[in-house]
């Protein structure tokens, strides 16, 4: 639960008035009157920010503080100072302390605070989970969906690419997974055991830039739709590359960057460099035989997050997802597995503008799936149910590339 707090005050007033505060910003809250009453609350990965009062009796906020970090040297611990008690937060801070408010504090000031703390223990969070994952096989095959020869083509791209030190250009329409992308090549570079941190290259500054890459030294720094970053932030990148500052820049973009470079729109140097590995995303349209099984995976992922059993996909269903345009590609993909785990209705769009043999196709391979679905992909009886001799049913499969495997249960 990242966004949980222990709020820890001996002054039970206070401890309720700050409770309420926090519980209309829609926070849980673990309230504890002592160090004693709040330490058996502490473990690795939560809570996910601890609120204290510096001065309490017996144990202090100083003790909280030395014993959260001793079992999670990341929690982000936040201290309450009263009056003169300022030089003591300071010297908590030097301690460890994520931060310090004076009490009292105004209920914006206190939300603001916490927001960062969520944010960062967020970033941590999901930097021990990546880390957990790399430790567990190749996050490419796992990570990276899909069987068709376009899928195979991306893992083997990126598997060749992660090693380097050279920075790396992924492209892709939008809602491919450039991001996700990029995060794998990061855990499977040299890189991996460093941070992995991610920032819209729109309105970066060059200040903002420096900092963001100190952030990610000896890790690597994505910088996601950099066709939108600033001119005097693209010179600054290319200042930060040819400086060597220990970090590797992976950049995302959907648009053709050549283009822009062409039309005077991107600096041609900082292209060149960043152009040096390039992997190229593909989209939905272009494998709809990995449809099945990035869906199934979304569905398992939303019912895990909803808290709930995930629904059977019948082959009808899955024929119905391939037959259907994804202009979004994944993330449209990812959202319509949340309506259907949530069991919300789906417009599907109809298959305008299609010519007729477009169209037969996709009602042909469309059958197809429904009747390896039916018959637990098993190829002999679906080819008997479709009334169609075995070679040609295997041709078929061939053409649209479906693979019977996909659909035993």
């Amino acid at each position: 639960m990242i966004r949980s707090v222990l709020l820890v005050d001996d002054d039970a007033a206070v401890r309720e008035a700050l409770a309420q505060t926090l519980e209309l910003a829609e926070l849980t809250v673990i309230p504890a009157g002592s160090f004693v009453a709040a330490k058996d609350h502490i473990q690795a990965g939560f809570p996910g920010v601890i609120l204290s009062d510096i001065r309490m009796p017996g144990r202090d906020g100083f003790h909280l503080l030395a014993h959260a970090r001793s079992v999670d040297p990341d929690l982000p611990v936040i201290l309450l100072t009263g009056e003169g008690d300022i030089p003591m937060a300071v010297q908590a801070m030097g301690q460890g302390a994520f931060d310090f408010l004076e009490k009292p504090c105004a209920a914006a000031d206190l939300l603001a605070v916490l927001d960062r703390a969520f944010a960062k223990r967020a970033e941590v969070l999901a930097e021990r989970r990546a880390k957990r994952e790399l430790e567990k096989g190749d996050p490419a095959a796992r990570l990276l969906f899909g069987h068709s020869p376009q899928a195979e083509d991306l893992r083997a791209r990126v598997r060749s690419v992660a090693p380097t030190q050279a920075e790396v250009l992924v492209t892709g329409p939008p809602g491919s997974g450039i991001s996700k992308v990029a995060e794998v090549v990061h855990l499977m570079s040299p890189r991996a055991q460093g941070p992995f941190v991610k920032r819209p290259a729109a309105g970066l500054t060059a200040q903002d830039l420096r900092q963001v890459a100190g952030d990610a030294a000896g890790g690597s720094l994505f910088l996601d739709e950099v066709s939108a970053m600033p001119e005097a932030t693209q010179y600054a990148t290319l200042d930060l590359i040819e400086a060597g500052a220990g970090v590797r820049i992976i950049a995302g973009t959907t648009a053709d960057l050549a283009a822009l470079v062409a039309e005077g729109q991107f600096n041609a140097d900082l292209f060149y460099r960043l152009d040096v590995m390039r992997v190229r995303v593909p989209s939905l349209a272009e494998r709809p035989e990995d449809i099945p099984v990035i869906f199934r995976h979304y569905v398992a992922q939303a019912a895990e997050q909803a808290g709930i059993a995930a629904p059977d996909v019948t082959p009808e269903h899955l024929a119905s997802l391939m037959a259907r345009d994804w202009p979004g590609n994944a993330r449209s993909l990812m959202s319509a597995a949340m309506r259907f785990v949530l069991g919300m209705p789906e417009e599907v769009a109809a298959a305008a503008d299609l010519g007729l043999a477009e169209q037969m196709a996709r009602v042909e391979r469309s059958l197809l799936i429904a009747a390896l679905g039916r018959h637990n992909g098993k190829a002999s009886e679906a080819a008997r149910s479709l009334k169609l001799p075995r070679k040609t049913f295997y041709d078929k499969l061939a053409r649209y590339g479906i693979r019977p495997e996909d659909y035993r249960r």
